[in-house]
């Protein structure tokens, strides 16, 4: 039996490394782009730990943890440090309740389970991605990259996958682990009725820069994890074009993100004109007060990062995948369907893994 996982982000590599462990199917793995991850891209300079999207997981979340344990890297996962988020109010960095601030940054989470604080990896939140892309790598059918999806036709009690410049692929299974609206594209092309409607996940654009400094250079009080800006603030005019939302004190929050005698700093910015690592470095330097320029940065843009869900998201996507049940084969993960956390993902990943081994038997 062959399977095809469309898509090599987390969640697409959670539901590859479960069909692969069931053995007897050759499982393949496209993806468009030339790196596995997705949103999950981790980078080294020279003793900087960088994290360009997600940098941790929920602590209470189990899902992570136990994929670590059957890579071989459960004991590379790392707890959260500093604690805490302030709150800047314009003037000054104010205390705020644990679980406000993902409030204010449209972060699904209760307060509870924010309260438990997050985890990470050692080497950085692509650690299980690079431990799942070298599994899977050595195995039949493999993780194949710039293999990008131009369209899907029913073939008997199968599927072929047309890919971009020509050549195609023919599965028993496929499990489309997509972004909601390209999903969505590829599912109206096979007849699936109302498919469109995932394509009204709106997937928020926003840029992360990292920031690299000598202690010295800091003279404000580092104190928990980092703050984010009041909605007044942020919406308040200001001299840059850029602006920041929130700032996650990098090298307090996690260990090893930065080298002795130094700090890093990760800001979130909404999408806009400038360059965004000089307009973070000037908000910054007010607000901690900083002396100098910074070592280095790094921008992360994201056109299309968080995903946020329509009213009655849940029923929707139970529509879409009760009308992919009367198909081949054939199942939807990842952040636009059954959560936007790392953990939701590798849940809703391994979910469509039981699925499709479930229809294509030994």
């Amino acid at each position: 039996m062959k399977v095809v996982v469309v898509g090599a982000g987390i969640a697409g590599l959670a539901a590859a490394w479960d069909l692969q462990r069931a053995g007897d199917r050759e499982v393949t793995v496209l993806e468009s782009e030339r790196r596995a991850g997705g949103v999950i891209v981790t980078e080294q300079v020279g003793e900087f730990i960088v994290e360009g999207g997600p940098d941790g997981f929920l602590a209470g979340e189990p899902e992570l943890p136990a994929l670590a344990e059957e890579l071989g890297i459960g004991d590379r996962v790392v707890d959260q440090r500093a604690r805490g988020t302030a709150l800047w109010t314009g003037k000054e960095l104010a205390p705020m309740e644990e679980g406000r601030a993902a409030t204010l940054l449209g972060i699904e989470a209760k307060s509870g389970e924010v309260a438990a604080g997050f985890r990470s990896f050692v080497e950085g939140m692509s650690q299980p991605v690079v431990a799942l892309s070298q599994r899977l790598g050595g195995g039949v059918g493999a993780l194949r990259f710039a293999q990008g999806v131009a369209g899907l036709t029913r073939r008997g009690d199968g599927w072929r996958i047309a890919i971009t410049g020509g050549s195609a692929h023919e599965a028993n299974g496929i499990v489309l682990a997509l972004p909601a609206y390209a999903a969505g594209r590829l599912l109206e092309s096979v007849g699936v009725t109302h498919a469109r409607v995932l394509a009204e996940v709106v997937y928020g654009p926003s840029i992360t820069v990292s920031l690299a400094y000598r202690a010295e250079q800091i003279a404000g009080a580092l104190n928990g994890a980092g703050f984010v800006l009041a909605p007044d603030v942020v919406g308040a005019r200001h001299v840059v074009p850029l602006q920041i939302r929130a700032c996650t004190y990098a090298s307090q929050k996690f260990p090893g993100r930065a080298p002795d005698g130094h700090v890093l700093l990760r800001a979130y910015l909404a999408l806009g004109d400038g360059d965004p690592a000089k307009a973070a470095h000037a908000q910054l330097a007010a607000i901690l007060a900083i002396r100098g320029e910074p070592l280095w940065s790094r921008a992360f843009y994201w056109t299309r990062g968080l995903p946020r869900y329509p009213a009655q998201h849940r029923q929707r996507v139970a529509e879409v995948r009760h009308r992919l049940s009367r198909l081949p084969p054939i199942a939807i993960a990842g952040a636009g369907y059954d959560g936007a956390g790392v953990s939701a993902c590798v849940r809703s990943g391994r979910a469509a893994a039981r699925l499709i081994a479930q229809l294509t038997p030994r």
